[in-house]
């Protein structure tokens, strides 16, 4: 006979139901500033963005696959759609062949550059102003801890009933 589950207590159902309609609702608002202000997915931002703060604007797909919490075959097929655009271009790691890396073009760099004010206006819109800097720092806290706990739970593989 399996344990009884856990049940979440009206808080924590609360905070879960809370937390489930920001996951569902803010990536869409941000996906739609970023598409109408530059023809841009928040993926793609979040590809190029990364790109644009990285040395040399170059990074290994493996790597930027971790950085932007991606699987390498989502990035891989973005990151094609957006070597099409000339935004970036990927090309072996002189280091080691077997890895791909990309390269933030010049062309991605503009359109990055043009469309970071109006993301972090929307950012700011709808996240930031209004909180004061330590409800700020719980939210990252608490973001931090969730994201730890998905990065195990991948490490550790599904769970067998």
């Amino acid at each position: 006979m399996p344990d009884e589950p856990r049940w979440l207590t009206d808080c924590e159902r609360d905070a879960w139901i809370a937390l489930a309609k920001l996951v569902f609702n803010l990536p869409g608002a941000l996906d739609a500033q970023l598409l109408q202000d530059s023809r841009l997915t928040l993926f793609d931002y979040f590809v190029l963005s990364n790109l644009s703060m990285t040395p040399g604007r170059t990074q290994r797909l493996s790597d930027l696959a971790g950085h932007i919490g991606s699987s390498l075959s989502r990035l891989s097929n973005v990151v094609k759609r957006l070597e099409q655009r000339d935004l970036l271009r990927r090309e072996p790691d002189p280091e080691n062949p077997r890895y791909t890396r990309a390269t933030l073009t010049d062309a991605g760099w503009d359109v990055v550059v043009a469309a970071a004010p109006g993301h972090v206006a929307a950012v700011r819109r709808y996240v930031i102003d209004g909180l004061t800097e330590q409800q700020v720092n719980v939210l990252r806290d608490i973001a931090c801890h969730v994201t730890q706990q998905l990065d195990r739970a991948a490490e550790e593989g599904p769970r067998r009933g």
